[in-house]
């Protein structure tokens, strides 16, 4: 505890600062051992501050449901210039020095936006403080030292793991290959240290770095091999993470199963299943209070489950927003995603045409590949009033995309959890997706022979054609008004918020602070087949 002797002028404000999150009684031991859990949970991303997917969606309201439990949860993040704006900075900055001579940082204790959760933004100028987007440049491209620029943010969260600021976890939660050195620098640290837990949010997204970044990282040499972190040749953040966490999850429980597979392991499937019995799959939730058919601010006509006279009203407004023919009967089928080939964007000019020809309209929301950009927006002047393309993404437009449109197409090749499709529902929009990962595992398909419970329609083969012939089955329940509309009440009644998940991650919390001193769980462990395999 050196650090905190060293920095104690610094840290009275900051003590103030950490006096906790809310602490709600409970009747059960658990309950009551989970209030006094200390949980620091660190993410690359979090909305508003900062945003490129549902990464940031999670970090912001997990943590949020987690303290309503009354888990102690403090949040760290990079101090990027935007979400440096946004806060409200709440304490003296806390020097960190020069962290494994990556670069001088330090820590500056804020508050969370909405929230009002404790956060540390993690000060280095010269590798956050950039125009451009988190991970890429201006241009679009990745920025040549993001290997450093993460190194030296797991180095920071090490550092508060240990004590650094006065406050110590006992369980830190870190999120993707932006953290997976985390468990890896804190294995190397002779215990007593805090435990880790890592959650991958697509495994896709590893981390991989030339060798060359290896002395960089603060590792022992000895690490860099296949039983380490090397990954073909190179550094791979995310397999140091499942390497070395205590625990590991994933954002649905259909994944965590794929994962383990050659198909959706990506080239670390055997790892995982030396890990199996330490995976977990939990699957995501949303923000009732952000995402709501109610938001009388956010949306031209505000309904309800009870009352969809505005959703029939902001369709009209959606219509001509986007200059579609303004027609009740014709039916919007949205798209709302990154337009990459994970998300089957590259289909969806086959797909277009479909939907034109056949009488119903589509409209496209998102950005990503510039190939994929360029083909989308050849589909507006070949199908006037049929097919609008807006190419990028405001939380605001989504919103009225969801309320406006009659359907929404979430196809993927494969898909870890995914959030808009639980958002449609929310809505009272029907999706219509692939059947695979958290796909799977949050719409219930709709079947000629047995209707009672479908939430949406499913399809296998990531192809056009299946995806076509999914949404023709959707167009064709949608002309029967009575089917239509008790299949929208049973999507927006499905509860998706975040309590169940958050009661799940704050019993992996329990157990893993109640582990002895050698990391080993003083608690059984539940396997990955009773958890990962059955959706909660």
């Amino acid at each position: 505890m050196t650090a905190v002797r060293d920095n104690t002028p610094l840290l009275d404000s900051c003590r103030t600062w950490a006096a906790g999150s809310p602490v709600a009684a409970g009747p059960s031991l658990e309950v009551a051992r989970a209030a006094n859990s200390r949980v620091l949970f660190a993410s690359s991303e979090m909305f508003p501050l900062a945003k490129t997917g549902g990464l940031a969606d999670v970090s912001a309201a997990l943590p949020t449901a987690l303290a309503g439990l009354g888990v102690d949860i403090r949040l760290v993040m990079p101090g990027y210039v935007e979400a440096l704006d946004r806060t409200r900075h709440v304490g003296e900055r806390i020097p960190l020095g020069d962290l494994n001579g990556l670069g001088i940082a330090s820590l500056i204790p804020a508050r969370m936006p909405d929230s009002g959760l404790p956060l540390w933004l993690v000060d280095c100028p010269p590798l956050f403080r950039r125009s451009g987007g988190i991970y890429v440049d201006d241009e679009g491209r990745d920025w040549p030292d993001n290997a450093l620029r993460f190194a030296l943010f797991c180095h920071a969260v090490r550092r508060i793991a240990l004590g650094a600021t006065g406050w110590r976890p006992e369980v830190v939660h870190l999120n993707d290959w932006h953290l997976g050195l985390v468990p890896a620098l804190l294995a190397a640290q002779p215990n007593p240290r805090p435990a880790t837990l890592l959650t991958i949010h697509n495994l896709a997204f590893q981390g991989v770095f030339p060798a060359e970044v290896f002395p960089h990282l603060g590792l022992p040499s000895e690490w860099f091999t296949t039983d380490g972190v090397e990954f073909y040749g190179g550094v791979s953040f995310l397999k140091a993470g499942i390497r070395f966490a205590d625990r590991v999850t994933t954002v649905s429980p259909r994944y965590a199963g794929e994962i383990l597979t050659p198909e959706f392991g990506c080239g670390l499937d055997g790892l995982l299943r030396a890990r199996a019995d330490d995976l977990v799959g939990i699957l995501n939730g949303i923000d009732y209070d952000s995402w709501t058919p109610e938001d009388r601010a956010g949306l031209p006509h505000p309904y309800s489950v009870h009352d969809l006279s505005g959703k029939h009203l902001c369709k009209t407004a959606l219509q001509n927003e986007l200059g579609l023919e303004a027609d009740p009967d014709v039916p919007v089928i949205a798209y709302i995603s990154r337009l990459t080939e994970q998300k089957m964007a590259d289909v969806l000019p086959q797909i277009g045409a479909t939907i034109a020809n056949e009488g119903a309209q589509l409209a496209i929301c998102g950005d990503g590949d510039h190939s994929i950009e360029e083909a989308l927006r050849t589909l507006e002047p070949r199908f006037p009033r049929r097919i609008a393309v807006r190419v990028g993404y405001e939380e605001a437009i989504a919103r009225r995309f969801l309320a406006g449109a009659d359907m929404l197409a979430a196809p993927a090749r494969f898909e870890p959890c995914g959030l808009m499709q639980m958002y449609a529902m929310r809505f009272g929009t029907i999706p219509v997706v692939r059947e695979i990962g958290g796909l799977a595992d949050t719409v219930v398909g709709h079947q000629a022979h047995m209707q009672c419970n479908a939430t949406g329609f499913v399809f296998q083969p990531p192809t056009a054609p299946a995806l076509a012939e999914a949404i023709g089955r959707a167009c064709a329940l949608f002309r029967e008004p009575v089917a239509w509309r008790a299949m929208q009440s049973r999507a927006m009644l499905h509860d998706f918020s975040w309590r169940r998940s958050a009661e799940r991650y704050r019993s992996l919390y329990v157990e893993l602070a109640d582990r002895d001193d050698d990391g080993l769980a003083t608690r059984g462990r539940t396997s990955a087949s009773q958890l990962c395999l059955t959706a909660p």
